[in-house]
């Protein structure tokens, strides 16, 4: 017995190390092609808007597989998931690399997203059941780490590698690395069994999402979602002119943001993942506005509160439906993040329409150069704000509701009523 919970224990250990590879696959993907976006946009002739319909691609795919990983997660497995997850990134590397066009790009980058929400639909759930508690919110943010973790490394190494004169197709190679190791991690390995029974069902997780708080927190993640990557995926196109350097921008940001999932366990202990939410929506609120308003060094400022607050967006909206609304399953985790992937899709598009028309608008206003890239930038942020605004009152909310739910949970657990779901 003793040593079928070592097993047990190794293997939970090398698929979270093999999740963390996974996950850092899907941020050298994100942030390398941020990364080489005014390369693809000047070598191909592609205005803003068609950069962002690329872009959205790579949201969009997310949500698709991430739908169908949950829903059939309980029936084939984890591991047939990472499996496809595997051949839609590495077939979508290599046609980015080999297709040299628009629809192309279209195509390879909308199968990197495939692999990416597989990666999600998998490794969530296999966190939620491999670990229990505080544990488990201690694993989900550590593994959430690595998204950021991996833009820090994906971003240095596209800076790098633009300044030494690599090409664009070379730094897509870059993308093979981790892919290949989450692979080698993975095989042979055995995946965990749902903690909750109602969670394996299709008409438990159901009955679990259509409850209030569930389409409550549908809403607030399509907001979190485009908070983040609003601001993330054009950071090189808004901020290149605003006397930062917009790489290193990046990789401050998700650098901070690394950092503090690291601790994020011992955060949400102490303040549970609402009130870690509402913190979060504050600070994303000035963050963003700093960077709509502020130039130079004062970028740098701007990127401190920007990752501060939206550090803990995405794992604690994950890991408030496991923990709160656990008989959701591994299909409530998938459905939350799609709808922040399919979210930051449908914003991808709409943001570089913003940005062609602010940049039109400054022009009008006899706006040249440097600062017209500036101005038509900032403008196009300073309509981002909207997003974590309202998510401060949402998750104001969402912190009394929840704040009052524990108390009737406690009233009525000393009346010998259970309660399990939220």
């Amino acid at each position: 017995m003793e040593n079928s919970n070592d097993q047990q224990k190794t293997n939970a250990n090398r698929l979270f190390y093999g999740s963390c590879f996974a996950l850092i696959t899907t941020a050298f993907s994100f942030s390398i092609r941020a990364g080489i976006l005014p390369q693809l946009g000047e070598e191909l002739s592609l205005s803003a808007e068609q950069l962002g319909f690329i872009n959205s691609m790579w949201f969009f795919g997310f949500p698709i597989s991430m739908v169908i990983g949950g829903l059939i997660y309980h029936k084939v497995g984890g591991k047939a998931i990472m499996q496809f997850a595997f051949f839609a990134h590495a077939l979508g590397i290599i046609l980015t690399i080999y297709s040299g066009s628009y629809v192309g790009l279209l195509i390879s980058t909308l199968l990197i997203g495939l692999g990416n929400g597989c990666t999600e639909a998998a490794c969530n759930p296999m966190i939620a059941d491999a670990y229990s508690g505080t544990r488990m919110s201690r694993m989900m943010n550590r593994f959430h780490m690595w998204f950021p973790g991996g833009i820090v490394i994906g971003s240095l190494v596209s800076k790098f590698m633009t300044d030494a004169g690599l090409s664009w197709e070379t730094q897509i190679w870059v993308i093979m690395i981790p892919t290949l190791i989450y692979a080698y991690l993975y095989f042979g390995q055995a995946w965990p069994k749902a903690k909750v029974e109602a969670a394996a069902t299709l008409s438990g997780n159901f009955k679990a999402m259509l409850s209030p708080l569930f389409i409550f927190m549908i809403v607030c993640m399509s907001l979190t979602a485009i908070s983040e990557f609003g601001p993330q995926q054009w950071v090189g196109l808004i901020l290149s002119k605003s006397g930062a350097e917009p790489m290193l921008i990046l990789a401050l940001v998700t650098g901070l943001m690394a950092v503090a999932r690291y601790f994020g366990g011992e955060v949400v202990h102490k303040f549970d993942q609402t009130g870690v939410l509402l913190g979060s929506a504050v600070l994303a609120t000035i963050g963003i506005y700093l960077f709509s308003t502020q130039t130079g060094t004062m970028a740098y400022v701007a990127a401190i509160f920007f990752a501060l607050g939206i550090a803990y967006f995405w794992p604690n909206m994950i890991g408030f439906i496991a923990d709160k609304i656990p008989k959701s399953g591994a299909l409530g985790m998938s459905i939350i993040g799609a709808v922040g992937m399919f979210s930051s899709s449908i914003f991808q598009p709409i943001i570089g329409g913003w940005i062609d028309s602010d940049k039109a608008e400054a022009a009008a206003a006899g706006f040249t150069g440097d600062e017209l890239e500036l101005v038509s930038g900032q403008a196009t942020l300073g309509t981002m704000v909207a997003f974590p605004a309202i998510l401060i009152v949402l998750f104001t909310i969402l912190w009394f509701w929840v704040k009052k739910r524990k108390s009737t949970d406690a009233a009525e657990a000393t009346s010998g009523q259970a309660v399990t779901d939220y």
